[in-house]
């Protein structure tokens, strides 16, 4: 497989540092560049991370004395390094449409974490096993750019990672309409519990702007391209309401789902057993072997014992029954940082890498 350069765009915050360890030993890319907001430019990268870094493993020693760069004043520094460039930032939204849309017009391909151009019509949005044929939409929006081979594509919220996926199986049968509340992680906020005491024996009711994403982005990732846009899909239905808790890694969604041809419990079952998707199929490197994994226990799936199945790149599902107001219900989980954040960039990466956009 051609090996490719890269740079990891806002590799201070706790993305970025996902990323980092997700790259460190990485078959095909290689991380060349750093870069931050101005407070951690010039810096060496343990120096710019000192007394924030949030993960368990240590930072890697190949990246612990790179410079860091200026993620909006070093663009054109940064270009003639890398192939592409990961993008995890924290910014205002409008700042970020900018700094991505900077990025990909100096022929630098962003593969993006942020939520600022998910409704971008001609950027693809892309959970690898579901829509990796939106990807053809790039050749749109580069026209539209005007640039050889940049591009932006991005990843979805990491709450919908976790129940997206158990539902897109099933639209064989038709979804009408779903239910979703999710448990969400503090990570999911940048937070560890000792730079988030709020939470401590207790539940937050309210994630800004979750509730919209976790309703609208699932239809952008079910649409269509249809000429220079993808066009979202007008079902189903789905209401979401979106929980904080205290828990470190880990989105938990309970389901509620009616179908137009209602299937058994065993059909669904069956659906869950054997979907796979083009990672799996194209064996990128950080594909889970089976992506959903279903759990006959009533106390499964649970965060602190699942998060991490397949590296935390698969999905758990458990609790389904027959439902008194819907079909069915049932509880699903994801890891938000690895599968809903950064190692989804990763496969996604990868796909992109595979069908040859990159």
């Amino acid at each position: 497989m051609k090996q490719y350069n890269v740079a990891v765009i806002g590799a201070t915050g706790m993305v970025g540092q996902r990323f980092l360890l997700l790259l460190e030993n990485h078959p095909w890319f290689h991380v060349k560049a750093l870069a931050a907001s101005p407070s951690s430019a010039g810096k060496r990268y343990r120096d710019a991370v000192a007394g924030r870094w949030a993960m368990t493993a240590p930072i890697p020693e190949k990246f612990a004395d790179m410079t860091v760069f200026n993620a909006e004043a070093d663009v054109q520094k940064i270009a003639p390094l890398v192939d592409f460039v990961f993008c995890a930032v924290n910014m205002k939204k409008e700042e970020i449409r900018a700094l991505e849309e900077t990025y990909a017009k100096a022929e630098v391909p962003v593969i993006s974490n942020n939520s600022a151009h998910r409704g971008t019509p001609d950027v693809p949005m892309i959970i690898p096993e579901i829509n990796p044929e939106h990807a053809a939409i790039i050749d749109a929006q580069k026209k539209r750019l005007g640039t050889k081979r940049g591009f932006i594509a991005v990843k979805s919220n990491c709450s919908l990672q976790s129940y997206v996926p158990a539902l897109h199986p099933l639209k064989k049968y038709g979804v009408k309409c779903a239910a979703v509340c999710t448990y969400q992680a503090i990570s999911g906020a940048g937070k560890t519990f000792d730079r988030m005491p709020e939470i401590l024996d207790n539940v937050i009711p309210h994630i800004g702007g979750e509730e919209e994403k976790s309703e609208l982005e699932p239809l952008k990732i079910w649409g269509r391209i249809e000429g220079d846009k993808i066009v979202n899909a007008a079902s189903p239905k789905i209401t979401a309401q979106c929980l904080r808790v205290p828990v470190s890694d880990g989105h938990t969604a309970a389901v509620f789902v009616s179908f137009e041809n209602k299937p058994s419990k065993e059909e669904i079952l069956e659906a869950w057993a054997n979907f796979s998707g083009e990672p799996q199929a194209l064996g990128l490197p950080s594909a889970p072997k089976r992506f959903l994994h279903y759990f006959e226990e009533n106390d499964r799936p649970q965060a602190k014992l699942d998060r991490m199945l397949e590296n935390g790149m698969a999905v758990s599902v458990g609790r389904l029954r027959e439902d008194i107001l819907f079909d069915y219900k049932f509880v699903c989980l994801s890891h938000n940082t690895l599968r809903g954040a950064a190692g989804g960039a990763v496969l996604m990466a990868e796909l992109l890498a595979a069908k040859k956009y990159l």
